[in-house]
């Protein structure tokens, strides 16, 4: 990590970026701007835990999209920490280091989609987790509420309050869509920056029988 600089707030916005689209931008500016964030910082994962068995991309190929998708932006940050940690990547984990990183001082927020939350039981020590940060939990257009509303109950009582949720109309777009429509041959232009399309094309990233990928689990 870089030198530490005081930070009463800062976003970490996890995720597989596989790859990173307009979808998650939107996302990271608008907690940025709606929760007070001084800076974002993208984590791409390593080994995500809850995808044993899926075929995901190389780390350094994600890595290096993020970096291309976020570069223009002076709040956001790309870090390898997960990427170079050995082992599945979890959460709890990551926000230890950067809580270590930046202090007691610093409010750190994780933001993630709506879905996501959804399963948040599942995750590891997610007690300690919800002591530790804020989340930010991004829904798209249609999102029911009364879903959260029902599981919010579920929660530790000292972390319920420390979940708040966002709409962001740009989260129809998926990761998953893209793929599909690389290795079928389907425009994928404004759907992603510029930069990440032609890394995708150059790199040959998405097509059947494609050599970037790892099986885990």
């Amino acid at each position: 990590m870089k030198t530490s600089t005081s930070y009463q707030r800062v976003g970490i916005m996890g995720g597989t970026f596989d790859p990173i689209h307009f979808g998650h931008l939107v996302t990271a500016e608008a907690a940025r701007c709606e929760f007070g964030l001084e800076k974002v910082i993208f984590v791409p994962t390593g080994y995500p835990p809850h995808k044993k068995g899926c075929l995901i991309t190389d780390a350094e190929y994600r890595y290096q999209m993020t970096v291309l998708a976020t570069n223009s932006n002076p709040f956001f940050e790309v870090s390898r920490v997960e990427i170079d940690r050995p082992g599945y990547s979890y959460t709890i984990d990551t926000i230890d280091e950067f809580s270590s990183f930046y202090g007691s001082k610093t409010e750190l927020f994780f933001i993630t989609g709506a879905d996501a939350i959804l399963e948040i039981l599942t995750w590891k020590d997610v007690d300690r987790l919800l002591c530790e940060c804020h989340f930010i939990a991004a829904t798209r257009p249609g999102f029911q509420l009364s879903r959260f509303e029902e599981f919010r109950p579920k929660l530790p009582a000292e972390g319920r309050h420390r979940i708040h949720l966002i709409e962001v109309p740009a989260l129809a777009i998926s990761s998953t869509d893209i793929r599909w429509r690389v290795r079928n041959n389907k425009p994928i232009k404004y759907l992603l920056p510029e930069s990440v399309e032609e890394h995708i094309y150059a790199k040959g990233l998405y097509r059947i029988h494609s050599s970037d990928v790892y099986e885990k689990g």
